[in-house]
């Protein structure tokens, strides 16, 4: 009997009666109030009332109503579904308070790094409350904050494999959950389709009640083992995503088809660049001295193999060409030899590892470097591979096949019309083009959408695992229905409501050697 009851209650709660309920019961307190029956009682309906109407949100809610009926505000004399409905859609108003989530973050550098990183600066810029969750990197863990007061949990899980935390499904789940109520989150942006604390904490939101915004940054095939692999773990995480976002149109492609998710669900934000860090060099080198420079990760993927063959043709139909290679990996070796071989020592420079590996390779998204690089005022040879294609306008880049000769074919052509670019114009142009405070408001519409979606009940959302293969679709059903009940159980050995709220801090950081100062704000209840 007591199982059944508790069934029954759960059912409900996640149910829109529970809006109507709270509406109701919350009028009821008002007016039991004003007429002066026992106060006590019109606090306690009041509390229920608004606790049901917006859980989220409900301890502004419950201070509003507390503070009007303890004071005999004439305000709440004269309750009304107008002022109910005014203080529902002020909440509305309030702007959101997000916690960015992946395996990849500074200190470490690379493309998913810096647009986690940018995003989340352009957000509290526009007011939102950001807290980004990753591990620990090394002897970074705990609680930092960086630049304009973004809060950084390194939570003390050590990497496994590249950089991302060991798969425990469950095991996350006691600290997410108390980041999530710490923080009062309202939205959960994870970032990555390999990271396994982005899938995780997704999986955990979404039980939660959350609603949750995934960003794929890669593109993955679909014969390979690991691809397969990946797909599936990807299946299993967007069929209860409530928003999408991709970085290029072929990226999206690539996502619906790996994933199943209806299209309609995606949106395609594209990256952007920081154009003050990115500027064309004060001082060229003369016209008679042509610079090619790569910076990648010396693998297959990144396309090295086809260095070995481009190299030597390119050096050899122009004297006055020299590269510069940056960058390491298992294909340094065979770059080396290739060196040896054509006694190119001093035409091709081997920098090694550099810190920003942001760089493009055989299956781009959307290559971070190529913005970067015409942000400086230089013209890009790139591979015609994933989302390059859609990067730049046809007139600041030359594109082709990942085939060595018509790579070297692409880059004569480069060096015929270099003569042609200026750099500072390019530059303007990519200040128009790619701007992250633009990224920044396409990604605020995406969360309004995402916000102002249904909550479903358990057995709505077990509906769309089932269908994710036979066998795949009933084992996700029973991962979902474990997580469920452990989080139940959390909230049987820890409710919510003792779990401190931490104040919010807001840092505001003015140039020009003005002061920073420091505003917290304490909710006290």
């Amino acid at each position: 009997m007591l199982i059944t009851c508790w069934i029954l209650y759960q059912a409900w709660m996640l149910s829109p009666w529970k809006m109507w309920t709270g509406t109701i019961l919350l009028r009821i307190g008002l007016e039991i109030h004003v007429k002066n029956i026992r106060t006590g009682w019109a606090i306690t309906v009041a509390r229920i009332g608004t606790s049901l109407l917006l859980n989220k949100l409900k301890f502004l809610l419950i201070d509003i109503s507390h503070t009007c009926l303890m004071q005999r505000s004439p305000i709440v004399a004269m309750p009304s579904w107008s002022a109910i409905a005014a203080v529902i859609a002020f909440m509305a108003d309030l702007k959101h308070r997000i916690l960015m989530v992946s395996d990849f973050f500074y200190p470490n550098f690379g493309g998913v790094e810096n647009h986690i990183y940018y995003l989340s600066q352009c957000l509290l810029k526009l007011g939102h409350k950001v807290v980004v969750l990753t591990h620990a990197y090394g002897n970074r863990s705990g609680v930092r904050y960086m630049t304009g007061g973004l809060k950084v949990y390194y939570v003390p899980w050590r990497p496994f494999l590249m950089q991302n935390t060991f798969p425990t499904i469950y095991g996350t789940f006691p600290i997410i959950r108390t980041i999530l109520l710490r923080e009062k989150i309202s939205l959960v942006h994870g970032h990555q389709a390999f990271s396994t604390l982005c899938h995780e904490t997704l999986m955990h939101a979404r039980t939660m009640g959350y609603k949750v915004v995934f960003t794929d940054h890669s593109l993955y095939g679909f014969a390979d083992v690991g691809s397969i692999h990946m797909n599936k773990v990807l299946q299993f995480t967007l069929a209860d995503v409530t928003r999408a976002i991709c970085v290029s149109h072929t990226s999206k492609e690539n996502t619906v088809l790996r994933s199943g998710l209806p299209p309609e669900k995606v949106f395609v934000i594209p990256n952007a660049v920081d154009t003050a860090m990115f500027k064309p060099a004060q001082q060229r080198l003369g016209r008679d001295e042509i610079v090619i420079v790569v910076i990648s990760r010396l693998v297959y993927r990144k396309g090295a193999d086809l260095l070995v063959e481009v190299i030597p043709e390119v050096c050899r139909l122009y004297p006055n060409v020299r590269f510069v290679v940056g960058g390491d990996g298992p294909k340094r070796v065979r770059l080396e030899e290739m060196r040896e071989k054509h006694s190119l020592q001093d035409r091709v420079e081997m920098l090694g590892a550099v810190p920003h590996a942001s760089v493009s390779s055989l299956t781009e998204a959307f290559c971070i470097a190529i913005l970067e690089a015409a942000s400086c005022g230089l013209l890009t040879v790139s591979t015609r591979v994933g989302g390059v294609p859609e990067v730049l306008p046809d007139d600041m880049i030359v594109l082709a096949e990942p085939d060595p000769s018509d790579m070297v074919h692409a880059i004569r052509k480069a060096i015929s019309i270099l003569p042609n670019i200026d750099p500072q114009v390019m530059h303007d142009r990519m200040k128009r083009l790619y701007n992250w405070n633009d990224v920044a408001e396409r990604t605020e519409i995406v969360y309004n959408r995402a916000l102002k979606c249904s909550d479903q009940s358990l057995l709505e959302r077990l509906s769309r695992y089932l269908s994710c293969g036979a066998w795949a679709g009933k084992l996700f059903c029973l991962v979902m229905i474990i997580d469920f009940l452990i989080w139940r159980l959390l909230e049987l050995l820890q409710p919510a409501e003792d779990i401190e709220e931490v104040p919010d801090v807001a840092l505001r950081c003015h140039q020009h050697g003005e002061r920073i100062e420091e505003i917290y704000r304490c909710k006290s209840e």
